[in-house]
């Protein structure tokens, strides 16, 4: 049930909820190296690219799905594929997932979306998730599996805590790991409480579509908030690439920007998918005029209005990690 009062798409359902204090149990995955992607919204070909990151890491390495896996992917074969790889990897379900398996009437597309979002665009999204049902229908064993998959999932690095949410400590659907929360006083003090509740070094989120790695504290001592944005849309302006978390006891190689929190080395790395081939996919499913197209496809082809150097940030300058191998935008 959704919250009594909000609108479908602004509502947060009672059963998204968990708390912080419920992601203080043990971890369940162990890896020396750790990729977080959410938000491939669809996209077979940043799925392609994202994989093929993986495969490159020198050791080994674990790969989470961590919500919005499906949005666009109104195309049954893209909407089964997508399914069938994730569903083969370690993953957690975001709204999108949870709205296609577990659908809320009131939740509308289950996004939980803030003020600063219009209403025009919250109507979008909920026409968006009821076409998206249609593809998904034909999928039963797909919609039972992706009911299964859990809210949130724990894992050990290099026997540091790193808590892979959607949102944020609090929800399923949370805005509170947003660049725009944390960028005030009160979302930083949440997220202090969000650290100490759930003993995490790292947590690892999405949903709120726009990046953000968000140190507290020094190097050597400090926790790290890495929100990926999206995998399968880009997350700056003037670029086409998607963006994946990387956290690893070694640093890795290509990442746009990172920090270290501990031991963990956390990486934000760009997912270098075929942008052409993508828009060309994007437009036989959503043309000109269609919800996705207007809420989306100015993004897909130029980028948000957001800028890389915004995304990074640490409470001690002075310890900002670049790395060698800087991808030009």
């Amino acid at each position: 049930m959704a919250e009594r009062g909000a609108a479908p798409g602004r509502a947060c359902p009672l059963s998204y909820r968990y708390g912080a204090g419920a992601l203080a149990r043990p971890a369940t995955l162990h890896a020396e190296t750790l990729w977080v992607a959410g938000g491939l919204y669809g996209n077979p070909f940043a799925l392609e690219a994202l994989l093929e990151l993986v495969e490159r890491e020198p050791g080994p390495a674990a790969l989470v799905f961590n919500g919005d896996f499906h949005w666009f992917d109104t195309n049954a074969a893209d909407f089964g594929r997508i399914s069938k790889t994730v569903l083969g990897r370690h993953a957690t379900r975001g709204n999108i997932e949870t709205e296609l398996a577990l659908p809320d009437a009131a939740a509308g597309c289950g996004c939980a979306y803030p003020e600063w979002v219009s209403d025009a665009e919250v109507e979008r999204s909920n026409r968006i998730i009821e076409r998206l049902r249609a593809t998904a229908r034909a999928f039963p064993g797909t919609l039972a599996a992706l009911a299964r998959l859990p809210m949130a999932l724990i894992a050990e690095v290099g026997g540091e805590r790193v808590v892979v949410v959607h949102g944020d400590a609090e929800s399923l659907a949370g805005w509170n790991f947003s660049q725009e929360r944390l960028a005030t006083s009160e979302g930083g003090a949440a997220a202090r409480r969000a650290f100490e509740r759930s003993a995490a070094r790292v947590f690892a989120s999405s949903h709120t579509c726009l990046p953000v790695l968000q140190r507290f504290g020094a190097e050597g001592d400090g926790r790290i908030i890495a929100n990926n944005g999206a995998a399968g849309m880009p997350n700056f302006a003037g670029t086409r690439h998607g963006l994946a978390t990387r956290i690893s006891l070694r640093p890795g190689r290509g990442a746009l920007y990172g920090a270290r929190a501990g031991v963990l080395h956390v990486e934000a790395v760009p997912i270098a998918f075929d942008a052409a081939a993508w828009q060309e996919r994007f437009l036989e499913q959503w043309p000109a005029g269609s919800d996705a197209h207007l809420s989306y496809h100015s993004r897909i082809v130029n980028g948000p209005r957001f800028r890389l150097g915004e995304a990074l940030r640490l409470e001690q300058q002075d310890e900002l990690r670049h790395t060698e191998d800087r991808v030009a935008l």
